[in-house]
This record gives structure tokens, C-alpha cells and sequence, in this order.
């Protein structure tokens, strides 16, 4: 009794999960799973860890060259391409090395760690991009969900009543009029819900592009809440990224200011000769700029005009942010008043219409081509209120995740 009461208890254990149902998605569950699995946010992340190397060896001074050699070694005579028999042959073996400045190395890393932080930026700006998407992937999916939801409704409704008015006119209560009429309102509702079902399809697709899942069950979106013009602005990606390019041309530039002084190489050398004293040689290279103002000064005037291009560009990125912020934002309180003027003026007045056909068809006063025409009046009411928030929802998503996100940030 014992064994079966486990093997049992086994069995629903194991089937626990198939017979659960899923609870539904949240917009927040959907945006950690769009991030998680985001390729664009894993190549982000690989340009930091490049830059990251890059910057760990910047300021390193360049490899020492080992140089070695034999010099007069004699070229003619009995004595030729013999290294032991003239006293002037000599075997040379050396190291020399480039030497670079504090200054100089201070420069180069203060670049390369500039660029490190241009790259972290991109990483923001792809999760940020990413969760931007899927949030207008679930918003889409969402409330094309909720339409199919109310064509199914009407196209139920149509075929209630067709049945009742073939009812009515079996019972010469009803005419046939009132049948062709419903015949043909069932056929347009079967087709608007099948359009709506493409509608879905389509959204589907999208956000399981970009979440991973199909969206059988989605919360409601709920409130998101905006970000003020000054957070926007400073968060925005191309606002963000272009403060990173004006940074990383400064130290750029810095770098190539500090090529004019030259890099000296010191050289320290052994030679071995046969039947004399071995020798050490020290020498000292010394690049001589003969015409900085051609050259070098060239080099760092470019690099001047790079940093006055990006702070243009970085200029202009900023007032076309706020341009958009604006833009958004008036969209948003536009789109606000519309649904509580729609609201008020039409959705309420059309469920007003639908209850009073509903009791004049009851009492024997009214048609079901009328109350049918009421409901699909009040149908198509309520599904343009869900094109209006669904618009509404859009606008706070870009407002809300165009800017970046330290989440998932390297």
C-alpha cells in the first residue's frame, strides 16, 4: 500500500509541471529574458573586454631587440669568412631598447582607457536598445491579444444572433431580412477576427524574436513612468556614445602632442675577438625632428580639428535629443486626452446603446439587427480605445527605454 501511495505521489510530482499553468508573463520578465539572450549586448561586451586588453598594455614600453652580429669579418684573402684568424673580426652580441616617457605612457593609457569607456557605453546602448525593442514587441503583442479577444466576442455575439433570428423566422416571428442582414454581419465578424488573428500572428513573431518565448499569456503593460528632458537627454545613446568620442579625440590628440618630442634608444652591445680583449660598446639613438612644423605639428593639428568635430557632433546630437524628448512627450499628454475624451464620448455612450437595445429586444421592442449593430458599435469602440492606449504605451516605451540602463551594464 505503502509503495503505491509513493509511486503515486511520484507520478504527480512528475507530471506537476505539464499540468501547472504558466503564469503570465510580465513586461519586466520579458525585458530579463530579451537581455539575457541578446547577441548584440554579448558582442558589446567583447569590444570592452578588446578595449580592456588593449588599455593593460598601453603604457608598457616596446620589446627590447636583441641584435647580434660579426663585424670586419674579412671578405677577400686566405683568410676570408674566417672569424678566429683577423684580429679585427669581432663577435657582437647586443641589446637595445626604444624608451618612452612617463608622460608619454601616461598619455597612451589615459587613450586607450577613453576608448575602454566609449566601449562600456556601446554595452549600455545595446541592452538599452534591446529592452527598448521588446518592450514595443510585448506592447504590440499585448494588445493585438486584446482585440482578437474582443473580434472573438463579436464574432460570438453575430452567431448568437443569427441562430435566434432563424429561430424567429421558423416561428413567423421574425423576417428574412433580418437573417440575411445577421448572415452577413457573422461572415464580416469571422473575417475582421481572422484579420486580427494575422495581426497577432505577425506580433508574435516579433517578440518571440526578441524574448525567446511565444506570447501565449502577457500581463498588462501597466503604467511606465518617463524620465524628465535633462535625464533623458544625458542618458540618450547617441548623446552618450558622442560625449565618449569627445573624450577619447582629447586624449587622442594628447598622444599625438607628445610624439613631438622624440623617443630616444640606448644600445648596449658585447663583442668577443680572438687573441685581444673582448669590448662593450654603449650607444645612444637620438631621432632628430628637422621639420616639426611639417610634420608633427601637422599630425596634432588634425587631431585638434577631430575634437572640434565631435564636440559639433555631440552638440548637435544634444538638441536633436531634446527635439525628440519634446516630441515624445507631447505625443504622450496628446494621446492622454484623446483616450479620456474618446472614453467618455464614445466608449460609455456605446455601452449606454448596447443596454438599451438589449432591454428593447427583450421587451419585445427592438430588433437583433439593431441590438447586434449596437454591440458591434460598441466592439469597434473599445477596440479603437485599444489603439489609443496601445499608441500610448509605445510613446512612454520610448521614453522610458531609449535612454541607457546601467542593467546588464560591464
Amino acid at each position: 500500500m505503502f509503495i503505491s501511495f509513493s509511486r503515486a505521489a511520484a507520478w504527480a510530482a512528475a507530471l506537476l509541471p505539464y499540468l501547472a499553468t504558466a503564469a503570465p508573463l510580465s513586461l519586466e520578465d520579458a525585458l530579463q529574458r530579451a537581455t539575457q539572450r541578446s547577441e548584440a549586448t554579448r558582442a558589446a561586451r567583447a569590444g570592452v573586454v578588446s578595449a580592456t586588453a588593449a588599455a593593460s598594455a598601453a603604457p608598457q614600453l616596446p620589446d627590447p631587440t636583441l641584435r647580434i652580429g660579426i663585424d670586419n669579418l674579412p671578405a677577400t684573402g686566405a683568410d676570408r669568412f674566417h672569424t678566429t684568424r683577423d684580429a679585427m673580426t669581432m663577435k657582437r652580441i647586443g641589446l637595445s631598447q626604444e624608451w618612452l616617457s612617463a608622460d608619454k605612457r601616461a598619455a597612451r593609457q589615459a587613450a586607450a582607457e577613453a576608448s575602454v569607456g566609449l566601449e562600456a557605453v556601446r554595452v549600455q546602448a545595446a541592452v538599452a536598445d534591446t529592452r527598448r525593442q521588446a518592450a514595443l514587441a510585448y506592447v504590440d503583442a499585448f494588445y493585438a491579444g486584446e482585440s482578437v479577444k474582443l473580434a472573438r466576442r463579436m464574432e460570438h455575439h453575430a452567431h448568437e444572433e443569427l441562430e435566434a433570428s432563424r429561430a424567429r423566422l421558423s416561428s413567423a416571428a421574425g423576417s428574412s431580412q433580418d437573417v440575411l442582414a445577421l448572415a452577413g454581419a457573422r461572415g464580416i465578424a469571422e473575417d475582421e477576427t481572422a484579420d486580427l488573428l494575422q495581426q497577432l500572428e505577425a506580433a508574435s513573431v516579433a517578440f518571440q524574436r526578441w524574448v525567446g518565448v511565444p506570447p501565449h499569456e502577457l500581463q498588462s503593460p501597466g503604467a511606465i513612468a518617463a524620465p524628465s528632458e535633462a535625464a533623458y537627454v544625458a542618458a540618450h545613446p547617441t548623446v552618450a556614445a558622442l560625449r565618449r568620442d569627445v573624450d577619447v579625440a582629447r586624449q587622442t590628440a594628447a598622444v599625438t602632442a607628445s610624439n613631438r618630442k622624440p623617443n630616444w634608444t640606448w644600445e648596449l652591445a658585447y663583442g668577443q675577438r680572438t687573441g685581444y680583449a673582448d669590448m662593450v660598446s654603449v650607444g645612444l639613438s637620438i631621432p632628430l625632428p628637422v621639420a616639426p612644423g611639417e610634420r608633427q605639428d601637422r599630425d596634432t593639428a588634425a587631431k585638434l580639428a577631430l575634437i572640434e568635430k565631435a564636440e559639433a557632433d555631440l552638440a548637435e546630437a544634444t538638441r536633436a535629443a531634446t527635439a525628440e524628448y519634446q516630441a515624445l512627450r507631447s505625443d504622450a499628454q496628446r494621446l492622454q486626452q484623446r483616450i479620456d475624451r474618446y472614453r467618455t464620448g464614445v466608449v460609455v455612450p456605446a455601452g449606454q446603446r448596447t443596454a438599451a437595445a438589449t432591454a428593447a429586444y427583450r421587451s419585445n421592442q427592438g430588433s437583433l439587427v439593431t441590438l447586434f449593430e449596437a454591440r458591434h458599435a460598441e466592439v469597434e469602440a473599445q477596440r479603437k480605445l485599444l489603439t489609443l492606449q496601445r499608441d500610448l504605451a509605445r510613446t512612454h516605451v520610448q521614453l522610458a527605454f531609449r535612454p541607457l540602463t546601467t542593467e546588464g551594464a560591464p
